[in-house]
């Protein structure tokens, strides 16, 4: 049989026809992926942006168990936050009977140096003010300010490798502690 120019162009007109479809099925995913990466980038930005400078608010309860201790009895105002990025950091504050302070410290901490001035931070831009009492401890074996003690029960096998506890006297009756536990 022979074919004639009209017989060649209906073949190849069908095949012309046939592709548009598969090609453009074919592009779609390659133009939607710029688009996903693109949000993945942006989500993974935002994320990054968030994690480090921005705290969230925490269960007190549990932000003192990661670092081996309880709110004390009369405590009041309390305020936890933890920040987590390549580390973890709780802080607690709260106010508490000034009395109690040294009582509750020995309580947490039995093997703990004695608190006082010599490990206090000067004053910085977030502190309440000088303090009057602190505590600078390691929790982890070969720190020279080890507790004795592993503490943490915020999730099992984990907890803080140091604690931070620093005490503004506010007045006669009142102490503002401030509670800091991380892992390093």
């Amino acid at each position: 049989m022979a074919r004639g120019p009209g017989a060649a162009a209906g073949r190849n007109g069908t095949r012309g026809r046939l592709w548009w479809p598969v090609a453009a099925v074919l592009a779609v995913p390659i133009v939607m992926a710029p688009a996903a990466l693109g949000v993945l980038v942006a989500a993974a930005a935002g994320e990054a942006r968030d994690e480090p400078g921005d705290p969230r608010q925490a269960d007190c309860a549990e932000a003192l168990a990661f670092g081996g201790a309880r709110l004390p009895a009369g405590a009041h105002d309390a305020r936890c936050t933890v920040r987590t990025w390549l580390d973890t950091e709780y802080e607690a504050v709260f106010r508490m009977p000034r009395r109690d302070v040294r009582g509750w410290l020995r309580a947490t901490y039995p093997d703990a140096p004695e608190s006082g001035t010599a490990s206090c931070v000067p004053d910085s831009a977030d502190s309440a003010g000088p303090a009057d009492l602190c505590l600078d401890l390691g929790l982890t074996e070969g720190d020279g300010n080890h507790a004795g003690r592993v503490p943490g029960s915020a999730a099992p096998g984990f907890g803080a490798a140091a604690v931070q506890v620093e005490v503004v006297y506010e007045g006669p009756d009142r102490a503002l502690v401030t509670f800091t536990a991380f892992t390093v």
